[in-house]
């Protein structure tokens, strides 16, 4: 009771500051008038879908999941597909907000009238604390998202409910318990806050709001401008986010802090040098396949290696058939990373080759396990040994020169020294991968190859693969100093138990594809890939080691645990 009086005599100075009369509609005094466009309800922060007419049809469409019908008087416990980020998309209310934009635009009453029906409903629905009221309804990041919704309909909506709902998420966005600091998620809830007190002229709310984002975007991005939630696609989500932020602190007559859109500018370096010459991002933690940047300038740079734990490389910028890879290292797994630390993708000649497997979901279960796990990404692991998760990963050596560059990281994931030296050759594209144990222990390294490849050989150490096109790459492992093949290298697509030859294109998707499993093997494990032929003779003299490409002959060097 003491709750819901406090949120009432919030509502009733929201009232009066706003000047709004209970049950009286801002742009529709006058009877007839046109409704108005206003910043609070137009703007990149609404869905593509559903679209207005199926929201009116009572059939809501989401995350690329089976559309679902739902009555004039929502069931606000729907969980068709047991779907954590389904349900939080259905308590945000965006969809709702679809509706005031639309209404907005082509001044079809039925759509604000429907989009009142929906969140008085919702709010009747869903009391804070309710015995009905279902578990996503007040989670911090559904309060986040729905509040900018309820925001846009208060512009033609000034009714008690309303004000007194807002008022209530207010005082859930200001609580220091529920903020998420230094995430994407505590954006969203900054931008939420900062909504509300601009709406009603609540300065405490909106200094609180630009504060706390300050602090949490020099959390978040680094004086690099990398995204610390160890997922690329992420960023794209933040430097908008952050977009929509500095744009909303000016409409409130507010300066945007400096540091603010310091490090939002400079985001743009880091998602440029996380995409790949076909245009979509490199799938790195709890980032699909599918995403593609679009209007981000790329800088003159090449090869860039970030503190938060990347190291991208390519051979050209605006050329779909230039070569990239990526290397992952930096602080032990949080937020939405996986188990990757060590791990590389390489892109070739206008193809994916080794590749990350992807995010398929955040639906708890063994594939989203197995996804995270480093057996699912390209990474060496100590045989026997038990992997010691959130563990850091340091690059303790970087050589980069025009045509070719060397790294060598190190960490104790499995309580023993593990050191992954890589080496990139371009003109004549060769990945060399130099993986190193102490004596006594042994290692077995896996490799994931894009969908679309298929192996059609396997054997002397080698494994060749190739597309529709009859495009081909070679695989080669080798023991080191020895330059013997390692036998046994086993071709895995498809199994399920444990998972494994599996690649996640899209959300909640996955295919076939096929995964090089080597035994293990005591000593340092030479591999290569060479993209563009089935037969590159490999020959090791002297700690050198030469091998044919389709462009000519490449040498490197094998010393220690270095490549060079």
């Amino acid at each position: 009771m003491r709750r819901r009086t406090q949120a009432l005599i919030v509502s009733f100075i929201l009232l009066v500051t706003c000047g709004a009369t209970v049950g009286t509609a801002e742009a529709g005094k006058a009877a007839g008038r046109e409704a108005r466009r206003t910043a609070e309800c137009q703007g990149d922060w609404l869905p593509a879908t559903p679209t207005s007419s199926d929201i009116m049809n009572g059939q809501l469409d989401f995350l690329d999941l089976p559309p679902v019908k739902v009555g004039k008087d929502v069931n606000w416990r729907t969980d068709p597909y047991r779907n954590r980020s389904w349900s939080m998309v259905f308590h945000s209310l965006r969809w709702m907000g679809r509706l005031v934009a639309d209404y907005e635009t082509n001044g079809d009453k039925t759509y604000l009238a429907r989009a009142t029906e929906i969140a008085k409903d919702w709010v009747a629905d869903n009391p804070r604390g309710g015995a009905g009221t279902s578990p996503y309804a007040w989670q911090e990041h559904p309060i986040a998202l729905r509040a900018p919704a309820l925001v846009c309909l208060s512009k033609h909506v000034g009714e008690r409910w309303l004000t007194t709902s807002l008022a209530e998420h207010a005082k859930m966005l200001s609580d220091p318990k529920l903020y998420e600091k230094g995430h994407n998620h505590g954006i969203d809830q900054d931008i939420a806050l900062l909504g509300i007190g601009c709406r009603y002229g609540r300065d405490q709310w909106s200094s609180l709001a630009i504060r706390r984002l300050t602090e949490t975007v020099k959390l978040d991005v680094d004086s690099q401008g990398a995204l610390r939630e160890q997922a690329p696609r992420y960023a794209v989500y933040v430097y908008e986010r952050l977009k929509v932020a500095m744009a909303n602190i000016e409409s409130c007559g507010r300066k945007v802090p400096g540091e603010i859109s310091k490090r939002w500018e400079s985001m743009e370096d880091f998602i440029a040098h996380s995409t790949q010459p076909d245009g979509f991002m490199v799938p790195i933690g709890d980032g699909g396949a599918d995403v593609r940047p679009v209007g981000y300038a790329h800088p003159k740079q090449k090869v860039r290696v970030f503190g938060a734990g990347y190291v991208y490389g390519r051979t050209a910028w605006d050329k779909p058939e230039s070569a990239f890879y990526s290397i992952r290292f930096g602080p032990g797994m949080k937020y939405h990373g996986h188990e990757d630390h060590l791990g590389v993708t390489y892109y070739a000649q206008g193809r994916d080759v080794l590749v990350d497997v992807g995010f398929h979901s955040y639906e708890n279960g063994a594939y989203r396990d197995w996804t995270m796990s480093p057996q699912a990404h390209n990474t060496p692991q100590v045989v026997g040994a038990r992997f010691r998760p959130k563990t850091a990963t340091a690059l303790s050596r970087s050589s980069i020169g025009a045509d070719r560059q060397s790294y060598r990281l190190t960490d104790r994931a499995y309580g023993v020294p593990r050191t992954r030296s890589v080496l990139v050759n371009h003109g004549e594209d060769v990945m060399a991968v130099l993986d190193t144990v102490p004596k006594g222990s042994k290692v077995s390294t896996v490799w994931h190859f894009a969908r679309d490849l298929s192996a059609v050989s396997n054997g002397g150490g080698r494994v060749v693969v190739k597309d529709k096109t009859g495009w081909k790459a070679t695989l080669v492992q080798v023991s080191m100093p020895s330059c013997e093949p390692v036998g046994a290298l086993k071709v895995v697509r498809g199994r399920t138990n444990p998972y494994q030859g599996w690649v996640s294109a899209a959300y909640m998707q996955k295919q076939p594809a096929p995964a090089v499993v080597s035994p293990a093997v005591a000593g340092p494990v030479l591999t290569v890939l060479v993209p563009g032929t089935d037969k590159p003779s490999v020959s090791c003299s002297g700690g050198k080691v030469t091998l044919e490409t389709s462009g000519g002959p490449v040498s490197f060097r094998v010393s220690g645990a270095n490549l060079s």
